[in-house]
């Protein structure tokens, strides 16, 4: 399980070696997990030696699994009172907010890194992704959060993270419906 957790934080394929290390394993050990873990199809392998989590793997670890209409629904457009508004502190309006997550993920590119610092420590961006419909997003910002990362390498993080999820949501709201 630690080891499906540690893929699903990445949001990306990562290699055995990573994954060892995190797990504070030797790398032959955690290999034969990896294939234990591929043989249950919680596991792919995009490439030879990347492993990434399945939905399989994700239905493991207890998180939703997200539909086609679900990723639509989570994509769109909200209400200008309904949008990530940015603060850089307490009543610090930056006059800047995102109506949709693909505009988040824009923003949080050039939004002071104190902005981004501020809101994770009062958990709005779970807040709000969680009012999107986002649950497993909403996590792995929680996770961000317990990272204690800062400035730049912060921002870094959290724009993979949801960049990364971005792509995962438009791949599935783009598949193709068959009708008999």
């Amino acid at each position: 399980m630690k080891a499906l957790e540690l893929m699903w934080k990445a949001g990306k394929s990562v290699k055995s070696r990573e994954l060892a290390h995190q797990l504070c394993l030797g790398v032959p050990p955690t290999n034969l997990h990896l294939v234990w873990l591929r043989r249950k199809g919680y596991v792919s392998s995009p490439e030879k030696g990347l492993y990434a989590i399945t939905e399989s793997g994700k239905e493991a670890l207890v998180l939703p699994k997200i539909d086609r209409k679900q990723a639509l629904q989570i994509l769109s457009n909200v209400p200008k009172e309904r949008a990530f508004h940015f603060y850089y502190d307490m009543d610090v309006y930056l006059e800047t907010y995102a109506a949709n997550l693909r505009e988040f993920c824009d923003k949080i590119q050039v939004v002071d890194t104190k902005s981004l610092e501020f809101h994770l420590a009062r958990k709005d961006f779970e807040l709000w992704l969680l009012g999107l419909g986002d649950f497993e997003l909403a996590k792995k910002m929680s996770g961000i959060k317990e990272t204690g990362l800062l400035g730049e390498g912060l921002r870094k993080k959290v724009y993979e993270v949801v960049k990364s999820r971005c792509q995962e949501l438009e791949s599935l709201s783009s598949e193709l419906v068959y009708v008999k």
